[in-house]
């Protein structure tokens, strides 16, 4: 008997709990948070910045290869005609332009990443605040990143796209 008791109890507390459960309102977003930072301004200077330095990178790496390839050229041609001490230097030389645009290349690439690291930082980090804000102001439960690859399904009719009204809170169109 005390058993048929104690487990009444307990059903009546789960219906009880269960109810006040889905009397919540819960809401669940989404967002393509990369389509975001994308339509925001900021993203079109960062990138014509970012292109800018690597095509001038580029051109700078180019210069030199072409600067080696001369210099490789005319020491074949020479080679025949030079002594042991002189062909030595010339390839030491030669040796020595090879590993500097090695490093000029390391260099260029660790500039790249740097620069942007600093255009998209702050940029990406204005997205993440105003999502947050629009979750906070529209009491949502979670707003998933659909970009990021961390949901593999979400239903259309449960989930609301929180793009416009993000976008409308940066002024975005």
């Amino acid at each position: 008997m005390r058993r048929i008791l104690i487990i009444s109890v307990v059903i009546m507390i789960s219906g009880l709990i269960g109810n006040q459960i889905m009397a919540q309102n819960i809401k669940f977003g989404h967002i393509n948070r990369n389509e975001l930072i994308q339509l925001m301004p900021e993203f079109d200077s960062a990138r014509s910045q970012l292109e800018k330095l690597n095509t001038e990178l580029t051109n700078q790496l180019e210069l030199l290869q072409v600067e080696y390839n001369n210099k490789a050229e005319a020491y074949i041609k020479e080679s025949k005609n030079l002594s042991d001490l002189v062909r030595q230097t010339k390839e030491q030389e030669l040796q020595d332009f090879q590993n500097r645009m090695q490093v000029f290349q390391q260099n260029a690439s660790n500039q790249l990443q740097e620069k942007q690291v600093a255009l998209f930082t702050p940029i990406t980090e204005k997205a993440d605040k105003a999502i947050k804000a629009v979750g906070k102001e529209s009491s949502f439960f979670y707003i998933f990143d659909l970009s990021g690859g961390h949901v593999a399904y979400f239903d259309e009719t449960k989930s609301v796209d929180v793009l416009p009204l993000v976008k409308s809170k940066l002024g975005l169109k």
